[in-house]
């Protein structure tokens, strides 16, 4: 017997498809192909066995093999039998769907973890269906004609089987799978398999690139294209269109052209019994299309001087061949969704979503050129929890009682590079913040993350605003339109931000702002208000394009729908509304009274025409004037100073304007408002975010953006020791039509100032500042002054291709409770790994099906 050890495990291999010796002579092969046995899906665990076996592909015995394997000719006669196989055996074949695939390299050593695969042990099979890099496909069948009653045969009766346990240590096999085997094989007992064909088919080299124009001396020649079959249209028996692209449905690609000549029906009848979207390679002759007199070629000006545009050739088929045949039982139409669950068909089937997700990848080129001028650096994902003001996720260790944390932001990586010498870092980096999901958050993110040294928030607005312009003179190429409203975007600060639009990331499409009028209303008017004593009552005028009856109708039906139920139930008291009507009693002010009426129209005629410089296509006089139809809204609030995000009425002003634009009410506006908002607090109070665990300290208050933000000037330094809720910080938001694209500061770069505020201001425990001893360190050692900011990459997308959830700009989005249906995480813990990670008790396990369609999980907003 040879002693090389490929050799034992070549004929194993042959052992076990000598099992099926009768079948396999009555249905020989093509060279080249291959055969499996179906292994139902619903006895995966049962021991009522099926077998799954592959035939590997034929080749020549060398002579020492012959003259092994024929001294033992009762097993293996099989194998030198001439081979031959009709194509239109597949023909027969239908509803078949893709098992699982195989490796298994003839000439080489067959590794035992690959015979789990095609043994009889349903466990083994689960255990061992991933492999690199795949040659075969093993296809399942119901239903199939082809049924044959198959001899099993039992190694426990032959020598191989003590031979063949040797090998399992050497080939990294599971330690049970020859129990399990052998556990599993029954002296003579039948079952009934469908017999089926695997043609494993290698991938020629492309020849054209149909992605792009053509050079003009290539037309003539013979090319080979690989791609998607796609609109396949057979004139009659001998004529036949299709075309051949890459992407996705929206993506023409190269037609091509089968003329099928008498007694050459090999070619034509693929193309035939090939399946809209099936993956193929075709080679032919590339030709210019046949043009009708007077038509013009088809986007030839977009073509070089040399080049032909793809759309103006043809390939004249002389041979197709499927690579992967696409599957029956996935039905593809203009009026067939895809859900999460097979996210992979819904990005190739979904022209909008395929041109989205194309165009992010063209943004991330262009601004990795337009920072040419800085390092970009990969900082590490495995971080620490540290309170820097959101929640984290955890990633345990085998080491007890310790976890890494994964990254809020790269932060303290950055800062510390800046202390390292890197002048101007930047990344697209990957953040993680365990927060509550709504539209524009994802568990799992991305952000251009920027940091420079030797400047202040000046210059990082100035780089940024510098990089979103020269973007966006660049997407002239791209079907979206992307048009800036303003050549210089506008500063305002938070305060005026919080005051005239109630939002401290205003959209400025809403061209109608908030202003203040408690001082001339009535007293009995802010009663019906408010009870609160001494409100501020703010006011928002909206012009819309209709009468006043119109008007009327539109807001009685918005206040009385479930979006409204919060401004109905604000405990400062409901809003105001009037419509402005000619025909009541003082316009449609009555409540005001008199001097209020006619104090109010004074107030709006003495207001600036075009705030921020934006014309008003409504005409310069709207703010300013009441007219029929004018709708005007107030609201009690208490008289603070401003904290959070936005104002009751901002939410109101907001939710108005989105229901007026669904209503027809308003022009849509699709030019871009960037704008920066300045001058933040450098801490808000807890109270005004509740759910914010912030960093943890006894102050009662916390960072706005992060414990690093530097205070703005000298006199907000002085602040800290006796108002630090009045302190400014050189704190900066980048926002566009009401979206927070991006947050920066200037930091603290002395070590001395941040382990103050954390100490003295936030009142961190000293365990907790122990957490940042590392960047104390890093500050100590000369930091110098640095700023930084990082723009929501997902959130910019989407902004730019006018959608409004980043989950339609993102390939592989979590959903709203945090969970990918295509893959099925989060997944439950084992019990094996919670003894591995020591992880205390865990609640009962469920699916990730009850996570995603609400029987557990938090509530979202």
């Amino acid at each position: 017997m040879p002693s090389s050890r490929p050799l034992k495990t070549r004929w194993m291999c042959r052992t076990l498809i000598s099992l099926f010796h009768p079948v396999l002579a009555s249905k020989p092969l093509k060279p080249g192909e291959g055969r499996a046995y179906r292994l139902e899906k619903e006895e995966l665990y049962s021991y009522n066995t099926r077998w799954l076996f592959i035939i590997c592909k034929e080749r020549q015995l060398d002579g020492e093999e012959e003259k092994y394997f024929k001294a033992r000719d009762h097993y293996y006669n099989f194998w030198w039998a001439e081979v031959a196989e009709p194509l239109t055996f597949l023909e027969q074949l239908h509803d078949i769907s893709c098992e699982c695939t195989l490796t298994v390299e003839y000439r080489e050593k067959v590794s035992i973890r690959a015979m789990t695969l095609v043994s009889c042990c349903r466990r083994a099979v689960l255990r061992s269906k991933a492999f690199s890099a795949p040659k075969s496909l093993v296809w399942t069948c119901r239903n199939t004609s082809f049924r044959s009653t198959v001899q099993q045969r039992s190694f426990t009766k032959t020598p191989r089987w003590a031979e063949s346990i040797d090998e399992k240590a050497d080939n990294d096999a599971n330690g049970t799978f020859w129990d399990e085997y052998r556990s599993s094989c029954r002296y003579n007992h039948s079952c009934s398999t469908a017999l089926l064909i695997i043609e494993q088919v290698s991938l020629p080299n492309s020849t054209l690139d149909i992605d792009s124009p053509c050079p003009a001396e290539t037309v003539g020649q013979r090319v080979t294209v690989t791609g998607f079959l796609r609109n396949r249209r057979q004139l009659n028996a001998g004529l036949g269109f299709a075309s051949i692209s890459r992407g996705s449905l929206a993506d023409s690609g190269i037609q091509i052209m089968l003329k099928q000549k008498p007694g050459e029906a090999q070619v034509g009848d693929t193309f035939k019994r090939l399946k809209e979207n099936s993956a193929v390679y075709v080679t032919g002759s590339l030709q210019r299309k046949v043009k009708k007199p007077n038509q013009e070629s088809n986007g030839g000006s977009d073509a070089p001087s040399g080049f032909v545009p793809i759309s103006d050739l043809e390939i004249h088929v002389e041979d197709l061949k499927a690579i992967n045949s696409f599957p029956s039982d996935i039905v593809v139409g203009k009026a067939q969704k895809f859900g999460p669950e097979t996210r992979h068909l819904e990005i190739r089937f979904d022209s909008g979503l395929f041109q989205r997700l194309q165009f992010r990848s063209k943004l991330a080129q262009m601004v990795r050129t337009e920072l040419k001028g800085f390092s970009e650096i990969e900082t590490p994902i495995l971080f620490k929890s540290t309170p820097e003001g959101a929640r984290e996720f955890l990633v345990p260790t085998r080491t007890p009682g310790y976890a890494y944390a994964l990254p809020q932001s790269p932060q303290q990586y950055k800062q510390i590079l800046m202390a390292s010498g890197v002048s101007k870092y930047f990344q697209f980096a990957k953040c993680f913040r365990d927060e509550d999901l709504r539209a524009d958050r994802q568990p799992e993110f991305t952000q251009i993350d920027m940091e420079m040294a030797w400047t202040d928030g000046q210059g990082v607005m100035q780089t940024v605003e510098g990089l979103v312009k020269s973007i966006h003179s660049q997407l002239g190429e791209t079907p979206f339109n992307n048009t800036i409203a303003n050549d210089i975007f506008p500063r305002i600060t938070y305060e005026e931000a919080m005051s005239k639009h109630g939002s401290d990331k205003p959209d400025l499409r809403i061209l109608d702002l908030i202003h203040r009028v408690e001082h001339v209303l009535p007293d009995n008017l802010k009663g019906m208000l408010t009870s609160i004593e001494n409100p501020i009552i703010e006011a928002c005028k909206f012009r819309f394009d209709g009468d006043s009856k119109k008007i009327q109708k539109f807001i009685r039906k918005f206040m009385d729908s479930a979006d409204a139920e919060q401004f109905q139930q604000n405990p400062d008291g409901p809003p105001g509304i009037f419509v402005f009507d000619p025909r009541r009693p003082l316009e449609g002010l009555q409540a005001f009274g008199f001097e209020g009426a006619e104090s109010l129209k004074s107030l709006y005629a003495s207001l600036p025409a075009s705030p921020y410089g934006l014309q008003d296509p409504r005409g310069a006089e709207t703010t300013t004037t009441f007219d029929e139809g004018d709708l005007l809204l107030l609201q009690a609030r208490p008289n603070t100073r401003h904290s959070g995000g936005s104002t009751m009425l901002g939410k109101l002003r907001l939710a108005v304007y989105k229901e007026a634009l669904s209503a027809g009410l308003i022009a849509p506006n699709p030019d871009l408002h960037y704008l920066w908002i300045t001058d933040f607090p450098l801490f808000t109070s807890n109270a005004a975010n509740p759910s914010d665990p912030g960093q943890g300290g006894a102050s009662g208050f916390s960072s706005t953006h992060h414990p690093f933000t530097a205070p703005k000037t000298a006199e907000d330094v002085d602040l800290l020791l006796t108002d630090p809720l009045a302190v400014t910080a050189d704190h900066y938001d980048l926002v566009v039509n009401g979206v927070e694209l991006g947050g920066g500061s200037k930091r603290i770069h002395s070590s001395e100032m941040q382990q103050y505020i954390m100490r003295n201001v936030l009142k961190m425990s000293e365990d907790r500042m122990k957490e940042f001893d590392h960047l104390f360190e890093a500050l100590r050692a000369g930091c110098p002054p640095h700023a930084g900011l990082a723009i929501g990459f997902d959130r910019w997308v989407a902004v730019l291709t006018g959608r409004e959830s980043v989950r339609d700009v993102i390939y592989f989005p979590k959903g709203k409770r945090g969970e990918d249906l295509l893959v099925k995480s989060p997944g439950v813990v084992t019990e094996e790994q919670r003894e591995m990670y020591g992880l205390s008790a865990l609640e009962k396990k469920k699916s990730i099906e009850e996570i995603a369609f609400g029987r557990i999980g938090r509530e979202i907003p």
